[in-house]
């Protein structure tokens, strides 16, 4: 007889709906995930259509269930964006009440957590950093660009985008481009191929300006608007690869920069980064290669835990269930 105990998670995001299960260790035994639907040229889902689709999904995802017959412990569900006072988004309505009925029809406990937090601790149960009671993390998702501080379970906001994030520029850029939104996975395969400038000296691009450990992004995403446009209206080619690849350049460079900016005004060295757009291949090689001979300590998640799932939040129910 199977005596492990079994924590089933729920996340409910803007772009993914998942359900995850792991074991007394911590073991991923099940991990199921479906992107949102959006119609091609749109930039995004408004919360009633993602709402609605998590509706729809999660009876299909728990059809994965059907023939399991382990014994449930304990159900946890995302229940927010971020651990702050006022973060809502009514697309995590559908796990947390999806969750919250199961826990109750099988006796089990129910706990809570914000999809920031599940981000956090899907990257980091599984990285070298686990038992690091402080260290930095970079959540880069698609509609999140924020550097975090985590000190024990505690989060703190200490820097990031003061307006759009990387995810939403690289989205965009991506829909002009003729790209399905989300274009994220593409745009990265685009800029693995951008062929470098004839011109070494020429950029399309302007460095972004950091403010402190902050920075503004509509400016980026303005100038590569244009440049696609004035391209367009003169019958010019314009190099999209190269583009794309100078965009993911910047991207990883503000990175980089305000990392090591954070790791000398904290004194802390280890950085781990969580969230989709951290899967991205340029910008992991970037960045590991650029931090090489610093002061720090990058370390990207598993790729496939990078983007929005429901297996941190299942181990952070696992923590709270068993300390």
């Amino acid at each position: 007889m199977d005596n492990r105990g079994y924590i089933l998670g729920l996340d409910t995001s803007n772009y993914r709906t998942s359900i995850a299960v792991v074991d007394t260790d911590g073991s991923i035994v099940i991990d199921q995930r479906t992107l949102l639907k959006v119609k091609k040229g749109e930039r995004g889902l408004r919360q009633s259509e993602a709402l609605f689709q998590h509706v729809e999904n999660l009876p299909e995802l728990f059809e994965v269930l059907a023939g399991e017959t382990f014994q449930l412990s304990a159900v946890a569900a995302s229940n927010k964006p971020r651990p702050i006072e006022g973060s809502y988004m009514p697309c995590f309505k559908a796990g947390y009440g999806f969750g919250k009925a199961i826990a109750n029809t099988f006796h089990v406990p129910f706990f809570v957590f914000s999809h920031q937090e599940g981000h956090v601790e899907a990257v980091k149960h599984f990285s070298s950093m686990d038992q690091e009671d402080s260290l930095l993390v970079w959540h880069l998702s698609g509609g999140t660009c924020e550097l975090l501080r985590v000190q024990d379970r505690e989060i703190e906001i200490v820097g990031g985008s003061k307006d759009i994030s990387f995810g939403q520029v690289i989205d965009r850029v991506g829909v002009l481009l003729g790209m399905n939104f989300p274009a994220g996975e593409e745009m990265d395969q685009r800029a693995l191929q951008g062929k470098l400038s004839a011109d070494p000296g020429r950029k399309l691009l302007s460095p972004i300006r950091l403010d402190g450990l902050t920075f503004n992004l509509s400016g980026i995403e303005t100038q590569c608007s244009r440049l696609l446009q004035s391209s367009e209206q003169k019958n010019h080619e314009l190099n999209e690869n190269f583009l794309i690849r100078e965009l993911f350049d910047r991207i990883a460079e503000t990175i980089l920069n305000v990392s090591l900016r954070a790791a000398e005004q904290f004194g802390i060295k280890h950085i781990l980064f969580a969230g989709g757009v951290s899967s991205s291949r340029f910008i992991r090689d970037k960045i590991k290669n650029s931090a090489e001979g610093n002061a720090i300590q990058a370390e990207f998640g598993r790729s496939e835990l990078s983007g929005d799932n429901a297996v941190g939040i299942a181990l952070l129910g696992r923590k709270s269930l068993w300390p």
